[in-house]
């Protein structure tokens, strides 16, 4: 038995590595398994009748469910615990301490022993396609086989509580105007992971925005923040305003008269 991983190469299209080609491992696609499935697998092994394991299995599911909301952490028979927690940001003053500090509700299971140890003895393969879908390698697991601690990894790592009420990660968002002194931008600062954050692009007299860096064309946005994120704003100086009339016989005298000159636009960028 082996746990089965893709590693796929595909173009991060947001980041400092935005436009580059990496490889990024998930896991293969499994079938779920129905209760039903379990059930019957579980009444074949053991001998007990299909209806009794489902009787008794629905009672410790409602069991589980009644004490991990009054804060407990319980025991999900021959598998592990099962506790209820939350992630959350942090705050300097008391008086800014409210719910909506709170960034996501979990369930946080922890395996036994005997589950973690299955677990590390458990061998990784690794199927590795390249950006065209084709087949290039096949790895095999040989690292330590190390097992996450979810209650380790749940507690503060200022503060040492046991909430599971970890500082969520902050991502960089990072703007710039182009060219120098042809507007201003807004919205750059440091944001929670998977944030949203607001920008925008106001131009300077005599120009006007064109686009973002990533050919976006809103001069005020929402982005997600899911990783360090810089843009650029570009704005172009605005056409010359000539004089006046469409009097072909005054064009000598007016160089900067009305009508289309015909040529080519030095302030068009083009579709975006």
């Amino acid at each position: 038995m082996a746990i089965k991983v893709k590693a796929i190469e595909r173009e991060l299209k947001i980041g400092t590595m935005a436009g580059q080609y990496r490889y990024i491992l998930q896991a293969d696609l499994y079938n779920k398994l129905s209760d039903a499935k379990v059930i019957q697998e579980a009444s074949l092994r053991s001998g007990i009748t299909k209806g009794a394991i489902n009787a008794a299995w629905e009672a410790i599911g409602e069991v589980i469910k009644a004490w991990a909301t009054e804060g407990h952490s319980v025991a999900v028979p021959g598998l592990g615990s099962m506790r209820f927690g939350i992630r959350s940001t942090s705050v300097a003053n008391v008086n800014d301490v409210a719910t909506d500090l709170i960034t996501t509700r979990r369930v946080i299971f922890t395996p036994n022993v005997d589950i973690k140890d299955e677990l590390k003895r458990t061998a990784i393969n690794i199927t590795c396609y390249d950006r065209n879908g084709n087949l290039v390698k096949r790895v095999t697991s040989a690292d330590d086989g190390d097992v996450e601690d979810n209650e380790n990894e749940n507690q503060n790592e200022n503060q040492g509580e046991e909430q599971g009420n970890t500082p969520a990660a902050k991502k960089t968002v990072s703007l710039s105007a182009s060219p120098a002194g042809s507007g201003t931008v807004n919205g750059a600062g440091q944001y929670d992971a998977g944030a949203s954050a607001t920008i925008s692009a106001v131009a300077a007299s005599g120009f006007h925005f064109v686009k973002w860096s990533d050919n976006n064309t809103s001069a005020t946005r929402t982005v997600t923040v899911n990783s360090d994120l810089t843009l650029q704003a570009i704005f172009a100086a605005d056409a010359p305003q000539g004089g006046g009339g469409n009097d072909d016989d005054n064009d000598d005298d007016n160089p900067g008269g009305g009508g289309s000159t015909g040529g080519d636009d030095p302030y068009n960028y083009g579709d975006d």
